[in-house]
């Protein structure tokens, strides 16, 4: 049988052996790329992972300009301080050291052991979150020194 131009031959056995791997492959490639798609956890656990990262350098970022501002405020606060009055800060602070001191021990003395346990875990825990609660702290500072030299003005 003699072909016209317009006709093509029939594929070879080994032709169609590869287009069937080709088909194959891609069908694979499909499939791994729907089960992604379909894998819903894993897409929530990666976006979470994402937020997560994100929200750990802007808080990183905001700590450090508190710190700064705090920093600053407190140099400003010294500055502006005489040192007799600094003094007089410093003694005060001492003497509710210790009568702080004095107190927690005689609350130690008469409290149960079952409010020391639960106070001693809520102590574990602001202390493995110390850093967010200093953070709050001096920006509660920073807003209060703010307020009060804007009264000033």
């Amino acid at each position: 049988m003699t072909q016209s131009p317009g006709e093509e031959s029939a594929p070879t056995p080994q032709e169609l052996r590869e287009q069937v791997e080709h088909t194959r492959e891609e069908l694979g490639q499909t499939v791994e790329a729907l089960a992604a798609k379909a894998d819903v956890k894993a897409r929530a656990q990666e976006q979470a992972a994402a937020v997560k990262e994100q929200a750990a350098e802007k808080a990183a970022h905001v700590t450090g300009q508190i710190r700064d501002k705090a920093e600053q405020a407190k140099q400003l606060l010294k500055d502006k301080t005489p040192g007799p009055v600094l003094d007089q800060a410093a003694h005060a602070a001492a003497q509710v050291r210790d009568a702080a001191s004095h107190a927690g021990q005689l609350a130690a003395d008469k409290t149960p052991d079952s409010v020391r346990e639960k106070t001693g875990r809520l102590a574990a825990t602001a202390r493995a979150k110390r850093t967010p609660l200093l953070a709050a702290a001096a920006a509660l500072v920073v807003f209060l020194l703010v307020r009060r030299s804007r009264r000033r003005r």
